[in-house]
């Protein structure tokens, strides 16, 4: 199975939002940002067949930008296993139950989706891995998922993938 973990765009600014933290949505520029990003994974050839998203907002739209653009098939499923706080284990618990065959898209924060890599490669918990907003990575899980098991197929920068994106003939399609 692969697993791409995600983390989400630029969002608005703590200190210019009024609203609950959970409602902080991406700005005009994270949204064109994860969009690139999106083209840069179509680059890579990268097909979800599963998303899974944080519930909050920013994660959300995230998600959603991915999703149309790599035109997966499944809906988008909003999981608690990806909120900040959640226990890296929680994720897992849900990847064991797939297919081998299965590409699942992770949309979620930092530094709980860095801590998620370090379980998944390095089998404990560490804050040595970390993404960028709009960063993402790709491990190959052996099945069921366990702990340790993982193999980084690769760890890319948003600029990476924003710079493959716009290269020719995958820039502008879709």
């Amino acid at each position: 199975m692969d697993c791409m973990l995600l983390r989400h765009g630029i969002a608005v600014e703590r200190d210019e939002w009024e609203g609950p933290d959970a409602d902080r949505p991406l700005t005009e520029r994270g949204a064109k940002r994860v969009a690139q990003v999106a083209a840069g994974l179509k680059w890579l050839d990268v097909q979800p067949t599963h998303v899974l998203s944080s519930s909050l907002i920013r994660a959300i739209e995230t998600a959603k930008i991915v999703h149309r653009s790599l035109r997966v098939r499944s809906a988008v499923h909003i999981v608690n296993e990806l909120l900040p706080d959640a226990p890296p284990d929680r994720l897992l618990s849900i990847l064991h139950d797939l297919q081998s065959e299965s590409c699942v898209l992770c949309v979620g924060h930092e530094p709980q989706l860095g801590v998620v890599a370090s379980v998944m490669l390095a089998g404990k918990p560490s804050t040595a891995f970390s993404f960028k907003k709009a960063g993402a990575c790709l491990i190959e899980l052996s099945i069921p998922a366990k702990p340790g098991r993982g193999v980084l197929r690769w760890w890319l920068t948003p600029d990476q993938l924003r710079a493959m994106g716009k290269r020719k003939g995958h820039g502008s399609s879709g």
